[in-house]
């Protein structure tokens, strides 16, 4: 992927085939958007009554309700095509309880099934905060943006359920697309979700393993909850490849590493031992709320390997361990509580995913 002809590329693109979905769109067919004259009486007509005096073609549906226990299909699309930007929103306080799931030409078990908003770097409903990089970007307040190129051959079809107990008045979404040939060997895009409690006993959280086929890994996502008191990130991230069993073959040299920063992200190592907080295109800490009395510490990290993608031809496992330091400097086994979302591409067809656990062992902190 060369980033270095993102703009040098766009003089070729004329006469491109670009369609988008939003609620004002649902189709995304050609000459079809706005076309509702505004009627206060129609409940799917949410802005009637301030367009009222504008008549049709004007602001009149944009966005959707979507109640406790229902689900909505946002995309439902005819290929060969490519989705080249999404970006999303809603009301409803915990996102934990919005799922986002996409399924690729006709495929009946999804290729990525995330909560809204850890998909977009964003785990913690509790601490909302923004998030600028490349292929993700969360901007005040919670408008969530992907960048992650999404082809596919046949069909595609995203799907978003509320499976909170919550009706969600507001949720809108813009879906961008591409209409054009798909190369023979373009992967497909998947995303995963996980949480656990570590435990002392054995302190390591898996990111995501079962993964069979030939693929590329693209990137991490956590959203951190530290329970203990004292630095968190000693513990290293692996990448079992290939068929490795009990030694990796890539593994970092700490958490803070793996994510770009030095010396547990302090700010000052001698005087200010506070994380720092920072964004950056491709690895950040968007957040780490440290002053919260009433809670854990907060953390959001992400690293997207778009430059340093990783390569898997059988099988991929990935795992990070969660180690703090005891006062004889020794490694502390943490008990802490860790949600991630691994991003990568692959050949379909995909491996079954661990069943999505209910909205109320999603909650965040």
């Amino acid at each position: 992927m060369d980033f270095g002809n993102m703009l040098s590329g766009l003089p070729f693109q004329a006469g491109v085939v670009t369609r988008m979905l939003t609620p004002e769109n649902p189709t995304g067919a050609k000459g079809a958007a706005a076309p509702w004259a505004p009627n206060p009486d129609d409940p799917h007509l949410a802005f009637s009554r301030p367009a009222i005096d504008l008549g049709k073609g004007w602001k009149v549906r944009p966005f959707i309700g979507l109640k406790s226990g229902e689900t909505v299909t946002i995309a439902d699309i005819a290929g060969p095509g490519s989705i080249a930007q999404m970006w999303m929103t809603s009301d409803l306080t915990e996102f934990r309880a919005l799922v986002l799931r996409m399924y690729w030409d006709g495929e009946v078990n999804p290729s990525v099934e995330v909560p809204l908003g850890d998909f977009f770097a964003m785990g913690h409903d509790a601490a909302p905060h923004t998030v600028t990089s490349m292929p993700v970007t969360v901007a005040p307040l919670r408008g969530l943006n992907s960048y992650w190129p999404m082809p596919f051959r046949k069909h595609a079809r995203i799907t978003i359920s509320n499976e909170g107990p919550i009706d969600a008045r507001i949720f809108t979404y813009s879906i961008v697309y591409r209409l054009q040939a798909i190369p023979d060997d373009a992967a497909y895009f998947h995303a995963q979700w996980r949480r656990g409690l570590t435990k002392r006993e054995y302190p390591e959280h898996t990111i995501v393993d079962g993964i069979s086929g030939r693929g590329v890994y693209v990137g991490t996502y956590l959203a951190w909850s530290a329970l203990s008191r004292g630095w968190w990130g000693e513990g290293e991230v692996k990448f079992f490849i290939d068929g490795d069993n009990d030694l990796a073959t890539l593994c970092s040299t700490g958490t803070e590493d793996y994510f770009g920063g030095a010396w547990c992200f302090y700010r000052d190592l001698a005087n200010d031992r506070r994380e720092q907080e920072f964004s950056s295109p491709f690895l950040g800490l968007p957040l780490a709320r440290i002053d919260d009395p009433r809670g854990p510490r907060l953390f959001s990290l992400y690293r997207w390997h778009i430059l340093d993608a990783i390569g898997f031809t059988r099988d991929l496992r990935v795992t990070i361990q969660t180690l703090g330091w005891w006062p004889d400097r020794k490694y502390e086994p943490l008990t802490d509580d860790i949600a991630s979302t691994a991003y990568w591409y692959q050949a379909e067809p995909h491996a079954p995913f661990p069943t999505l656990p209910p909205v109320s062992a999603r909650w965040g902190r």
